[in-house]
């Protein structure tokens, strides 16, 4: 089963910032395909977007902030942990259908930011998503999961609907209603 990585895995370090939200009120186990699962969380409802600056592809300093006016789906992933490489191909097909309604962002958590995330963006070929890199750890460390993958969906005022806590298989059923719970009510 492909769930999460922990911070502490690969050449990731970690301070120990963050914990896993255990809090089962308001969390939801979600399984998909190809053993992909993660816990939806909700307990952050409402949360303004973090102000963590993290690199874009063409090198300049970006902020979360900078995204809104249409719902933002962030993901932090690394090149290391492997249910992030088996969800970005199905990241990019989403933010392909979804172009209009809502921008996928990607963000890297490699330490060696773009000399580590660019080659694998060059074999993966993506249609639409960009190698967006954070090598500080700012957003991962300020969405306090402590595990790899987390996505956060904000809404196109800025404020978090939603988080995914681990894998999730963005092509399924699931995914597609909590999508448009969201991209519906423009």
């Amino acid at each position: 089963m492909l769930a999460a990585c922990d911070g502490q895995s690969g050449d990731k370090q970690s301070d120990g910032a963050g914990q896993v939200n255990d809090d089962m009120e308001q969390m939801e186990s979600i399984e998909g395909k190809g053993g992909l699962s993660g816990k939806l969380d909700i307990s952050q409802r409402g949360s303004p977007m973090l102000e963590t600056p993290f690199t874009a592809p063409d090198g300049a300093t970006v902020r979360l902030s900078d995204f809104a006016g249409k719902p933002l789906l962030v993901n932090i992933w690394a090149t290391w942990c492997a249910p992030c490489v088996v969800e970005m191909p199905m990241l990019d097909k989403l933010a392909a259908r979804e172009k209009e309604r809502l921008k996928v962002l990607v963000v890297s958590q490699d330490l060696e930011g773009a000399k580590k995330v660019e080659p694998f963006f060059a074999k993966a070929d993506f249609a639409e998503l960009e190698p967006y890199t954070d090598p500080e750890n700012g957003l991962s460390f300020g969405f306090g999961s402590g595990l790899m993958p987390t996505t956060v969906l904000y809404d196109a005022s800025g404020k978090e609907v939603w988080r995914v806590i681990g894998a999730m298989d963005w092509d399924g059923a699931r995914a597609a209603t909590l999508m448009e719970e969201t991209l519906s009510s423009k």
